[in-house]
């Protein structure tokens, strides 16, 4: 069973930042592909960033320039520090881990951000 821990949600205004976390603690394989999804009311869940296991990110274009996805393997770890956010990114953020056809969701973090 694998689990995803998320933290770093909140409240913030907008030129803010925040730091979400995702811990992934089970049989998971190392290979992996780490990242981040949100879904604001009434939208679908869009892609935020994925990172493969070698470092190599990608990003949608909403956020380049302004997030930043990191990963530490040896803890199973991914990070998302967002800089500069704004209205537009107030969603739920979710966690994702896949290999394969195997994928795995967090419970979701909420993300705020007032003008």
């Amino acid at each position: 069973q694998v689990q995803l821990v998320e933290s770093g949600g909140g409240l913030v205004q907008a030129g803010g930042s925040l730091r979400l976390s995702c811990a992934a603690s089970g049989s998971i394989f190392s290979r992996k592909i780490m990242g981040w999804y949100r879904q604001a009311p009434g939208k679908q869940r869009e892609l935020v960033a994925t990172m493969t296991f070698d470092g190599s990110a990608n990003y949608a274009d909403s956020v380049k320039g302004r997030f930043t996805i990191s990963r530490d393997n040896a803890k199973n770890t991914v990070y998302l520090q967002m800089n500069t956010l704004k209205p537009d990114d107030t969603a739920v953020y979710y966690c994702n881990v896949r290999w394969g056809s195997i994928e795995y969701w967090g419970q979701g973090t909420q993300v705020t951000v007032s003008s």
